[in-house]
């Protein structure tokens, strides 16, 4: 029975040492956030892409409403015409309509489709510069030995974070801008 005692408390006691070396390890890890719109804010490359995209985005919206707007004519047209038309020319007219509309959702597609000149463009511009900031990040958590750095501006699940452990700024004075 003793000896039955003895095997336990040194189990015990291995089980309470391991839960205290796993805890002092888990304290030493260190941790860091950036908000990613607050640097992209500061880097004036990434401002005057993001203007570019907007003025291009803004102007392809407009064509496809310009185009959107004649097929609305084009079919109130067809719609007063409607009791002077023959049959043929009703199947031209209607034919004719569905052919704008189909041309102008091709237009649509190609300027704000998933692979369509807005995503083209944004890759051109942007992702280089989100490339830059990715690798002064992971630049700085290797230097700092962070565990973690996450995005407070990502929409995480961060309820609070320190101002001490924003490193933000370290960022951008790693990608050139200071602050």
């Amino acid at each position: 029975m003793v000896k039955f005692k003895i095997n336990v408390m040194k189990k015990l006691g291995l089980i309470v040492l391991l839960a205290l070396i796993t805890t002092v390890f888990a304290a030493a890890q260190k941790y860091g956030f950036v908000d990613s719109e607050y640097i992209r804010k500061n880097i004036p490359a990434f401002t005057k892409a993001q203007e570019q995209l907007d003025n291009l985005s803004k102007q392809w919206e407009k064509e496809v409403s310009d185009g959107y707007a004649v097929v609305e004519q084009m079919y109130k047209s067809y719609q007063n015409d409607v009791v002077l038309l023959s049959q043929d020319m009703k199947t031209k007219r209607e034919e004719a309509i569905v052919n704008k509309e189909k041309e102008v959702k091709d237009l649509q597609n190609k300027y704000f489709g998933v692979e369509g000149e807005l995503f083209k463009k944004r890759e051109e511009l942007v992702k280089p510069i989100q490339d830059e900031i990715l690798k002064a990040i992971k630049a700085i958590a290797a230097e700092g030995s962070y565990a973690a750095i996450f995005d407070t501006a990502s929409g995480g699940n961060i309820l609070f974070a320190s101002p001490k452990f924003d490193i933000s700024d370290q960022v951008l004075e790693k990608l050139g801008y200071k602050n």
